[in-house]
């Protein structure tokens, strides 16, 4: 699936980050929540990690693979 700049996305295995502010190695955990910045012809993209008030505490470049979609809606089934 390609994403758009500012789809939110959600990790789908830990990935090795550094933090912004400490510089020190953090682990980002399957699950982690970011907002797509930038789109690498759809092979990867520029994600940036934030706390619940915004303060980003890692931006990455994360395979696509690695990303997956949050979906908001149900699947309306057809009859």
């Amino acid at each position: 699936m390609n994403f758009q700049e500012y789809d939110v996305v959600a990790l789908t295995a830990e990935i090795e980050a550094t933090h912004k502010e400490t510089q020190q190695p953090i682990v980002l955990r399957q699950g982690q929540v970011g907002t797509i910045l930038m789109d690498f012809s759809g092979q990867a993209y520029l994600v940036d990690f934030a706390d619940v008030r915004g303060n980003t505490y890692a931006m990455e470049t994360v395979p696509a693979q690695k990303v997956m979609q949050l979906v908001y809606e149900p699947l309306l089934m057809s009859a």
